[in-house]
């Protein structure tokens, strides 16, 4: 079916865009797949939104060399849907290098088909690592995955490719939403050690398939993921500290030092995984990091450091993190059992000043002494400065000056023979709830002193017309698990025809509309209900009153309930009818010569009618599908739109064509649905035949997905209803709706049957 507004031509590289811009877009990609040139207007507005104009070049360059490879229309439909993604959260600059190099590595290899699914699913492993360094990362795991575990014929070389690649690929983003980056890399590792060689293992494997596969991926789940507590995390900053910082992870799989949070340009910097540490658990240490950064977002002013020596700036920033952690409890006491718990007590005694270097030692004792009032230490130099600090405090003189000031004066006290020595005793003396103190310290540097412009700012953006796709996942009964942001679902208002049209079909069926007129009013709310026989009502019920009174002199007992109370009475409805579109709607009816498309139009005609005259809230739509790349969603009644002529028109629009992937039409459509505060929300599908795509090659594929986005909907409170078209559908329509589903024999009888059964629905 042609696109609405796109003019179709023999070679899709000719195909006229919908502006100017777009179409010297088109002209750079160079692309003569007509699937890319289907969605790019609307994939070109999505990036235009996500990307700087410098930007945009690279973009194009990359799509159009995907375009080249030879691997057809799926990777560069995949990166122009996705990337958008992508730099929503990793800056282009930084993640684009790291993706062209792993695509020339696959490309010169025999895995150039895993291409496809790395695409694919980069936008949701970039919203879960959050960072360039974190990308590399995986996809530096996914490269030696290959090299691992491709095959070759003669043992020389590489031939055959890998067959777990494309698997991990597209479970990657399960897997990170699951466990971090250095969990990934362990369950790797154990795969390629227990698969070894056989190609079906590694497949089952690491498609999440294999029972030994989901048993090593949960032994990963240790400790607290950033991920799910990053909402909890935000919503604390924002209540507690007025701070709308950006909350970045970073990841601790690839690096041999321990890594501490920090404060960058960007945002503040957390780990992706805390494990439970004296007696903290997980969430709890997030809180105090959290904290201990925002503290010092707020308090702390950075220091020139050029004049500092490295055991003076320790002392400063021991001091400066005491204040902080002190500001912190007198603000909010319920953390101060938290940061006691999470600050080590170094043992006196712990270290030999002889042979090891004990300056951090040191300043773990004072920094403890500082904010615990019940430690002692029997250093009465600590004792001393502890005082000081605490008189400071109590004076409201407390600043990052002020404790350089005491930090200054402590090292000059302090200073030992030993504090060169480079043998440093490090046991209870890393506070790892605090950062890394980088942005506390600034440097005096050639070229600071001269003028420096600040580029002027950007214009807004201007407002790009049409809406960019929402991506629906996909559940895959194979693995029992979804495929993210799978299906992207493009909504529009559907072109106008002529109304006079559907008020013609109507008038056709005049005698059908004055048969359901007198069912109508059957049902229809009326503005007032009497309720008789009440004891406290609005009125006298002056038959009853009658009657009791005749009993009550005729020595019976009387009737008591002699009120009338008035009630109003309403249906509080919204539905929203879901019309199949795909090319077998164009088929013919045996005898009558009319398409089924047209009896289907008759029957939504005499629907809308029927539930305008009801006062519900309506909404009709219709769907088609050409792959999970393009879900065309056309909207052809709103909620708040009256039965008139606009929405005639566009009915009288609708043309059929392409394939059926239900699943994400219901997905959408639930959620427009769900925004309803409806006491019954019904939806209502109307197709002919079951769910398939061009795309899909196994038929119960897209029945099952079809199948959990119905149990999606009714776990949100939404009603799903089938009335089908396909004499065959008794063999699958009740694996997808279970109970809530009818077969029509009779396809004439349609404009008959569908208000009827809406009437039923809706009792």
């Amino acid at each position: 079916m042609a696109v609405p507004g796109i003019r179709q031509v023999a070679d899709a590289r000719q195909r006229l865009m919908a502006n100017p811009e777009a179409q010297a877009a088109w002209a750079t990609l160079d692309c003569g797949f007509a699937s890319v040139a289907d969605v790019f207007d609307d994939c070109y507005a999505a990036s235009k939104q996500a990307l700087t104009d410098a930007e945009l070049p690279a973009f194009l360059e990359t799509a159009r060399r995907l375009g080249k490879l030879g691997r057809g229309a799926e990777p560069p439909l995949a990166f122009l849907e996705g990337w958008p993604r992508v730099v929503a959260t990793i800056p282009q600059d930084e993640a684009l290098p790291l993706l062209i190099e792993t695509i020339g590595e696959l490309q010169k290899s025999p895995n150039g088909l895993a291409l496809t699914p790395l695409l694919q699913t980069l936008g949701g492993v970039a919203e879960r690592l959050r960072s360039a360094p974190a990308l590399e990362h995986y996809l530096r795991l996914a490269r030696d995955l290959a090299a691992r575990t491709s095959g070759s014929i003669h043992g020389r070389q590489v031939t055959q490719a890998s067959p777990a690649l494309p698997e991990f690929l597209r479970v990657a983003p399960q897997l990170l939403a699951l466990v971090p980056l250095a969990g990934v890399r362990r369950w790797l590792e154990d795969g390629i050690r227990l698969s070894g060689e056989h190609p079906e293992r590694l497949r089952e494997y690491f498609a999440l398939r294999s029972p030994e596969s989901r048993a090593l991926l949960q032994q990963q789940r240790a400790g607290t993921l950033f991920a799910d507590v990053e909402r909890r995390l935000v919503l604390s900053q924002q209540g507690l500290w007025q701070d709308d910082s950006l909350l970045v992870p970073y990841s601790t799989a690839f690096v041999e030092a321990r890594l501490q949070p920090y404060l960058a340009a960007d945002g503040m910097r957390l780990p992706d995984v805390l494990e439970a540490s004296a007696g903290v658990s997980g969430s709890d240490r997030y809180r105090a990091m959290l904290a201990h950064l925002s503290g010092h977002h707020r308090w702390s002013t950075p220091l020139v450091a050029d004049n500092w020596s490295p055991l003076q700036r320790l002392s400063v920033e021991a001091f400066e993190d005491a204040r902080i952690d002190a500001l912190i409890v007198h603000s909010y006491p319920g953390l101060r059992r938290i940061l006691l718990a999470l600050h080590p007590i170094p043992a006196a005694d712990a270290c030999d000043p002889a042979r090891e270097n004990t300056l951090r030692h040191r300043l773990t004792r004072l920094s403890r002494a500082c904010i615990d009032r019940d430690y002692r230490d029997p250093d009465p130099l600590i004792g001393e400065f502890t005082a000081r600090f605490a008189a400071q405090l109590a004076e409201s003189k407390a600043s990052t000056r002020a404790m350089a000031e005491l930090a200054l004066a402590y090292a000059t006290r302090s200073r030992l023979p030993s504090d060169q020595f480079a043998q440093v005793h490090f046991a209870d003396t890393e506070v790892d709830y605090r950062d890394d103190n980088r942005h506390l310290w600034t440097f005096i540097e050639a070229g600071d002193e001269e003028e420096s412009f600040t580029p002027p700012p950007r214009s807004a953006a201007p407002e790009t017309s049409g809406l960019p796709p929402r991506h629906y996942p996909e559940w895959d009964a194979a693995s029992q698990s979804y495929r993210p942001d799978w299906t992207a679902v493009y909504e529009a208002l559907h072109p106008a025809g002529r109304a006079a049209d559907i008020d013609a079909l109507l008038a056709r069926h005049a005698l059908l509309a004055r048969r359901l007129k007198r069912l109508l009013d059957l049902v229809k709310p009326q503005a007032r209900v009497r309720e008789r026989y009440r004891e406290n009502g609005s009125e006298l019920d002056l038959d009853v009153a009658i009657d009791a009174l005749v009993d009550w002199q005729s020595g019976r007992l009387p009737e008591a309930r002699i009120e009338i109370s008035q009630r109003t009475a309403g249906r509080d409805i919204s539905v929203l009818l879901l019309l199949d579109l795909s090319q077998s709607l164009n088929a013919t009816l045996p005898g009558s010569g009319q398409r089924v498309l047209d009896t289907a139009r008759e029957a939504v005609a005499l629907l809308a009618w029927a539930i305008d005259q009801l006062g519900d809230a309506c909404a009709i739509a219709g769907f088609h599908s050409n792959t999970r790349h393009e879900v065309r969603y056309h909207h052809l009644k709103g909620f708040s739109e009256a039965w008139d002529d606009t929405v005639k028109a566009r009915l009288a629009a609708v043309e059929a064509g392409w394939s059926t992937r239900m699943g994400a039409a219901l997905r959408h459509g639930g959620r427009l649905l769900a925004a309803r505060r409806s006491e019954k929300r019904l939806l209502l599908v109307l197709t002919d035949g079951e769910p398939a795509d061009i795309d899909v090659s196994d038929p119960d594929y897209l029945l099952a997905d079809t199948r959990q986005a119905v149990s999606e909907l009714a776990a949100s409170g939404i009603d799903c209803f089938c009335l089908s078209l396909d004499p065959k559908a008794d063999a699958y329509v009740g694996k997808i709706f279970g109970q809530r589903w009818r077969v029509l024999d009779r396809i004439e009888q349609l404009p008959e049957q569908l208000p009827l059964i809406y009437l039923n629905l809706t009792r």
